[in-house]
């Protein structure tokens, strides 16, 4: 498994390092940077992990001055093209970003005057994001296209300080930031989650376990997502039940009870105190994931 690296001159006036995984995606992956460098309000470093790149990816980025690269000749699926990223980091605090997103304006300064409110850096903050069908109840809901031949980029820019979204609960799905010490803590994403399902909320118990309490989607900061471009395409891994292996509970146990995902932020999140109920249907869920392996159930 071989990754090759482009490391190009470094800022001091870089403020967040931008992961974006790849894979021949490079029409929207030009949108997103075309997005980042036009309506971010501060420097950043980007960094791509380019998964394959046989769609002139690689070419693009040896023409952009400002684009550090790591690459694979295969696809490695997000958790190891984040860790490969992670080596190029610059700055004080990693965001994972999507290529196929699109940032509105002002987007890092929201997430940079939370940081600055905050003051220590046992924190996992979220972006809020604008999606034609909601993937869950911290989104938006709402189409301003489904492709980038469709997308009504001007309609956007008119409209999305006016969609209703306040601080909410439970960050897990980028875009999203953490220190660059929290993220070594860690150790970033698992690879046992490759090519990645399930691999947010494993970071996000990773961090819960750590004793980050601290999870905050921010309402003001915006981004359009045109929805899993990519992730239609790749043969995804079990990562339902191995989330459950390595965990002992379901992923929906952590969103909706440890980190109330999508409720109003309140604060940092309190101790669980877990009931009968939840005990019980965990439990079941373990013995269901031991029936199903003893017996190849779905393999």
């Amino acid at each position: 498994m071989g990754i090759s690296t482009r490391k190009t001159q470094s800022s001091k006036e870089n403020v967040f390092s931008i992961l974006i995984p790849t894979w021949n995606n490079l029409q929207y992956l030009k949108q997103c940077i075309k997005s980042l460098r036009k309506y971010s309000s501060f420097d950043h470093q980007i960094i791509v992990h380019v998964n394959e790149g046989k769609d002139g990816t690689i070419e693009w980025l040896d023409s952009q001055d400002d684009i550090d690269y790591t690459f694979s000749e295969k696809n490695l699926g997000v958790c190891y093209a984040l860790n490969a990223a992670r080596t190029l980091v610059d700055t004080n605090y990693i965001l994972y970003m999507n290529d196929d997103m699109f940032v509105c304006p002002g987007w890092d300064k929201a997430l940079w005057e939370e940081v600055e409110q905050i003051r220590h850096n046992r924190f996992f903050i979220s972006a809020t994001a604008i999606e034609p069908d909601a993937q869950s109840n911290c989104s938006i809901e709402a189409d301003f296209g489904r492709t980038i031949q469709t997308f009504r980029e001007s309609e956007l820019l008119s409209s999305y300080q006016a969609l209703d979204k306040a601080d909410w609960n439970g960050a897990t799905w980028p875009p999203n930031l953490v220190h660059k010490d929290i993220w070594d803590m860690v150790g970033g994403y698992s690879v046992e989650f490759s090519p990645g399902l399930y691999s947010d909320p494993d970071f996000s118990m990773k961090l819960w376990q750590s004793g980050i309490r601290l999870f905050k989607g921010v309402g003001r900061s915006r981004v359009y997502h045109f929805g899993s471009i990519s992730t239609k395409r790749v043969k995804i891994n079990p990562g339902y039940y191995q989330f459950i292996a390595k965990w002992g509970i379901t992923s929906s146990t952590l969103t909706n009870y440890f980190l109330k995902r999508g409720t109003a932020y309140t604060g940092p999140l309190e101790e669980l105190t877990v009931s009968p109920w939840l005990k019980f249907k965990n439990c079941f869920k373990r013995i269901q994931l031991l029936f199903n392996s003893y017996f190849g159930v779905g393999s």
